[in-house]
Formats: structure tokens, sequence, C-alpha cells
């Protein structure tokens, strides 16, 4: 059963990174280690273009066209909600959705001013992206770097996952 009484915006950390550097890769790495510590992890992917999920014909979409503001499907593994934005929300603007969550783990949103973790790989680009961020915390790489920030490995996501707990002095839950 879903009840989200949580008042509490949890914390969230952006994965930021060059197009191609492996940001979803990571992402895809770090959750089932966060998962381990019996974490709760929540995500949000920013999509530059229109989104559209909602197929012409079925039922959400039939009842979004009809004038409803946010539509919930639910079945008995998945709860989806969709509402249009009149602009593209702000991060500030999501995080309450995620109540209830320990972390947020972001892709997208690199102009926020929140925590980031770059994904730098030296193939893609010279040099990493965010370096002069007052914002950044870490960066994973696949080379050596010497950063005013601790530098992860990017073979090594336990690394990283360990210091995401310990930056957000996330509990370790039995």
């Amino acid at each position: 059963m879903l009840i989200i009484n949580d008042t509490s915006i949890p914390p969230a950390v952006i994965i930021a990174g060059w197009s191609g550097s492996g940001k979803t890769t990571l992402v895809e790495k770090l959750l089932p280690l966060l998962k381990k510590r019996n974490l709760k992890v929540g995500t949000v992917k920013h999509h530059h273009a229109a989104l559209e999920i909602d197929k012409e014909g079925k039922d959400t979409y039939r009842h979004r066209r009809a004038g409803a503001d946010r539509t919930i499907i639910s079945s008995p593994d998945s709860i989806v909600m969709m509402m249009g934005s009149d602009h593209d929300p702000l991060l500030d603007e999501l995080l309450p959705f995620m109540q209830g969550m320990d972390i947020v783990i972001v892709e997208g949103y690199k102009r926020e001013n929140r925590p980031k973790i770059e994904i730098f790989r030296s193939a893609v680009h010279e040099k990493p992206r965010f370096i002069h961020d007052p914002d950044l915390i870490a960066v994973a790489s696949d080379t050596k770097l010497d950063l005013s920030v601790p530098v992860f490995d990017l073979d090594n996501p336990e690394g990283l996952a360990d210091f995401i707990c310990e930056y957000f002095n996330l509990p370790l839950k039995p």
C-alpha cells in the first residue's frame, strides 16, 4: 500500500556529464548498491523534448484529453501518474513526489544548484565539464584526475555508493 505522509523532501544528487559519458549506465550500477543497504531510492530523469507516453485511444489518454489535470493508472505491480505542465518543471517542483525516499538520483537538471557527481570519460571529451561548478561533490572517471573533489574509478561504483551514503549521512537500515 502506497501512503505518502512523510512531509520531508529527500536529498537529491545530480549525475551529470557530457553526452555519451555513461550517466545512465552509472545510475544502473549505483541503484542496486544503494538498495543493498535497504535504502529507498527514487530517480528523476529529465527529458529535453516533449514527452507523450499515453497512446491515443487508451483510457488515460482519453481522461487527459477530456480535461483531467492529473491521471493515475494503477495495477497490482505499478502506479503511474501523469499530469500536464505549462513549463519545464524545476527539480524542486518534482522532489515532493519523492517523499518517503531516502535519496533521489537525478539524471539531467545539470543547471540546478544541487550536489553533483560528474561522469567523465577521457575518450569522450578532453576535460571534465563541471570542474568549476560549486555544487560538484565528486567525479567518477576512467582516468586519474587531480581535482579538489574526490575522484572515483568508474569501474568501482561501490566506492561511489559509499561516498554518496557518507555525504548524505544515509542510514544503513536493517
